[in-house]
């Protein structure tokens, strides 16, 4: 397709696009040498066809300065140096030299030598300058929109290939990747320039990212199927012993089961979604706070069992929150059991505070005078926080913020929506 890489045609390109800006201006600047010679010539020819058949002379030549034309002898008194001189006002233009050729012209015993040249009507008006001028200003204009419009054709044609691959790369949506995708960059169509690189290498990672989303897929439709097949059994099993004859203590720990089950039955929907990517359409829920609270809170009670610790609810506010319901029950099912595990025997009361916009669940893992007997450099207990790090992604799926804070004393969980 290219013969050359992108580098070399980007380097002829700018040489060809200088190459050409160079003749044109050169072709300019001979065209004005050349036009001016013969306007001389036309000049000086229609001067004397005007005078003719007298035909007068514009160079003459002056052994000294009282020989001069009056206007120049009171300037070649003087004793000027050696060179060219030009008088605007008389329209003559003088040159000056010694008359002997090999020592100064100021020294004592040698004298100046004057040639004249009247270029009356052979010079150009001043109003016809302004014409010249103008013109001018008008070929360098042209010449420099024309080296500007070049570039841009030149140039845009040297990188036509990598516009055209971003061309491609944009019209492929990440949100919506599937296995056909790396199809459009068809990357042979780019040579082995460094465009055809870059294009056969995007091409080869969407090929390795639709397999991974075809095994991710698989995966997961193979998972959600051999999860929840035990907790069917186990929900068919807990249906058959409430039929049968059970103690108090048996009914107990039969609630105890189904309630886990159900909670592992959420949870791991909940994981195949965020495993899945998927919507569902469960992400714009309305639901209310204090219900999935007051849940969580009777769900784990039975961890507080053995600890004389209250837990005091502070409802300032009753919100209600737009995302996955499932999720935020999840999410504030394993902010309350973090605060009822690891707060002592004794402690403080645990705190929920529900806002408008926030949620905050605040425990004391130990008293103030253990934190005051404790080294400054020791850490916080160690395991806090398991499960912390799924409520976080549950978070940045809906859009939610969540937050951690723990001294020596409590840990107070920041919820907001």
């Amino acid at each position: 397709m290219y013969r050359h890489s992108l580098r070399t045609r980007v380097a002829i390109a700018f040489t060809i696009c200088v190459a050409v800006l160079s003749v044109a201006w050169g072709l300019a600047f001979f065209a004005a040498i050349r036009l001016s010679e013969d306007r001389v010539l036309v000049n000086q020819l229609q001067r004397a066809a005007e005078s003719y058949p007298f035909l007068q002379t514009n160079l003459r030549g002056y052994d000294d300065a009282a020989s001069l034309p009056e206007s120049l002898r009171e300037w070649a008194q003087t004793n000027p140096d050696e060179g060219l001189y030009e008088f605007h006002a008389d329209e003559l233009h003088v040159a000056v030299f010694s008359v002997d050729n090999g020592k100064p012209a100021n020294d004592i015993g040698q004298r100046n030598a004057f040639v004249v040249f009247d270029v009356a009507g052979i010079e150009a008006a001043s109003s016809e300058d302004w014409w010249w001028l103008l013109l001018i200003i008008g070929i360098v204009v042209t010449l420099g929109a024309l080296g500007f419009a070049l570039g841009i054709v030149v140039m845009r044609k040297a990188i036509a290939p990598v516009a055209h691959l971003a061309k491609v790369v944009a019209d492929i949506d990440p949100q919506q990747l599937s296995a056909d995708d790396y199809k459009r960059i068809q990357s042979s169509r780019f040579g082995d320039d460094e465009v055809g690189v870059l294009a056969r290498t995007i091409e080869t990672t969407l090929e390795r990212i639709s397999a991974f989303v075809a095994r991710e897929r698989y995966f997961t439709d193979s998972a959600s199927h051999e999860l929840r097949t035990p907790i069917t059994v186990i929900t068919g099993a807990l249906e058959l012993l409430e039929q049968s004859e059970l103690s108090a203590t048996d009914v107990k720990a039969l609630n105890r089961v189904r309630r886990a089950t159900l909670d592992m039955k959420t949870t791991i929907e909940m994981f195949l979604a965020l495993a899945r990517e998927t919507d569902d359409g469960l992400y714009d829920e309305q639901f209310l706070v204090m219900p999935l609270v007051s849940k969580a809170i009777d769900q784990q009670r039975y961890l507080l069992n053995s600890k004389f610790v209250d837990v005091d609810i502070d409802q300032l506010a009753n919100p209600k929150v737009c995302g996955h319901q499932q999720a935020f029950s999840i999410a504030v099912n394993n902010l309350v059991r973090n605060a009822f595990e690891h707060t002592l025997d004794g402690q403080k009361p645990i705190t929920i505070h529900i806002k408008e916009h926030e949620l905050f669940v605040t425990n004391q893992v130990r008293s103030e005078t253990d934190a005051q007997r404790t080294q400054p450099e020791e850490s916080p207990p160690n395991g806090y926080g398991l499960g912390l790090g799924i409520v976080q992604r549950l978070c940045e799926r809906n859009g939610w913020s969540f937050s951690l804070h723990a001294d020596e004393t409590c840990v107070a969980a920041r919820l907001s929506w």
